[in-house]
């Protein structure tokens, strides 16, 4: 008698288990199709990737895998290039394109944070290799930003690992905006 019931025990257990894993699955579906992205480059919006920092770093703090994001800008380039706005925006996409073939498709995310400026989010990623990333990335952008005219093309690049900041922070909020100020501040800016 007590064999059926651990029996149903653990077969109860099991399909909640089941449960559990497709209702994740289901809303990492729904969170894929209905994500903001920057209608210029496609890619997330800055308010949705500082949620997405605070889930990695949340993730981070659970299981202890470090994770590094790459601060990407193009240092002044409207400034330096008077374009026009289509020219720009041209540009700016051809970036972004950059971005998207450089990093690992469903584990890394790119957002544009500002108008020239991008951020990269990389679980499970530690710092060394993600400023061979910023390298790549650097290296791709001056060789996609070629035109007639003499474009002046200068990217700065900071990385920052979460594990190195890992001190007490108020919030989570807090932990996300002091590791983005880091890399920012590594990118020279």
């Amino acid at each position: 008698m007590w064999y059926f019931t651990w029996i149903l025990g653990l077969l109860l257990a099991c399909s909640l288990g089941i449960i559990n894993v497709l209702r994740l699955e289901a809303q990492e579906t729904w969170d894929k199709e209905h994500i903001i992205l920057d209608p210029l480059t496609q890619l997330m919006t800055r308010d949705t990737m500082l949620g997405r920092l605070k889930e990695k770093v949340e993730n981070s703090k659970r299981n202890g895998f470090p994770f590094s994001i790459l601060f990407i800008s193009l240092k002044d380039f409207k400034a330096k290039n008077n374009l026009p706005k289509f020219e720009m925006d041209a540009i700016l996409r051809s970036v972004a394109d950059c971005f998207k073939e450089d990093i690992r498709a469903g584990v890394d995310i790119a957002a544009r944070m500002g108008e020239q400026d991008f951020l990269i989010a990389m679980p499970g990623s530690p710092q060394k290799k993600a400023e061979r990333l910023a390298a790549q990335i650097k290296n791709g952008v001056s060789e996609r930003v070629k035109a007639p005219r003499d474009l002046v093309v200068e990217v700065a690049a900071g990385v920052a690992e979460y594990s190195d900041y890992t001190e007490n922070f108020a919030t989570t909020a807090h932990e996300v905006d002091e590791l983005i100020r880091v890399a920012t501040e590594k990118s020279g800016l």
